[in-house]
């Protein structure tokens, strides 16, 4: 797969997603890299690239972009943005707070559509629910802390469950199709 990193891209990304959390109670950093990372990779999985290209690098809680500490600090520092520390349940939240708009020029209809989808999926979950989320992720699982996970780990299938039930079936339908030694 051909990833080229954008940018503003994921500068307008940011603002977008933070302006989205602003009215949720949990919407902090944490919150924020996931929701980041499962619009890029559900868009890999809808469309086959990224939105943004931005590298997720696998940390303790979940993915995290790369760029969002300089990005979010180029933000604060232009003015575009601020940061602001609440409180969630007895944590301390860091929240990125837009003091513009997002510029949703750069995105196609297909971006569009997948974040505001994604953002719909992960509505009141908290930080934690969603990190446990990004925890299952095929790519959070193949590669060690600090290693960047590749956007290709998104095309590979969840790891199924096997169970009394799931066997049993598995060999009635082995059975049946003749696939058993005999």
């Amino acid at each position: 797969m051909d990833v080229h990193y954008d940018e503003q891209k994921f500068t307008e990304l940011v603002l977008y997603v933070a302006d989205r959390l602003r009215s949720d109670r949990s919407g902090g950093a944490t919150k924020l890299n996931k929701v980041l990372f499962f619009a890029d990779f559900a868009h890999v999985r809808r469309h086959g690239s990224p939105i943004t290209g931005a590298a997720y690098q696998k940390l303790a809680w979940g993915p995290a972009p790369r760029r969002l500490v300089p990005v979010r600090e180029r933000l604060v520092a232009s003015g575009d943005a601020h940061v602001e520390i609440t409180e969630f349940l007895g944590r301390q939240l860091q929240r990125v707070v837009p003091d513009r708009l997002a510029d949703l020029s750069v995105f196609s209809a297909e971006e569009i559509a997948t974040i505001d989808q994604v953002l719909t999926d992960l509505e009141g979950m908290t930080a934690t629910q969603v990190s446990d989320l990004s925890h299952e992720e095929p790519g959070w699982r193949l590669v060690d802390e600090g290693e960047t996970i590749p956007y290709e780990a998104a095309l590979v299938g969840a790891v199924q469950v096997s169970t009394p039930t799931t066997r049993r079936l598995q060999e009635m339908a082995a059975q049946r199709f003749g696939l058993l030694p005999s």
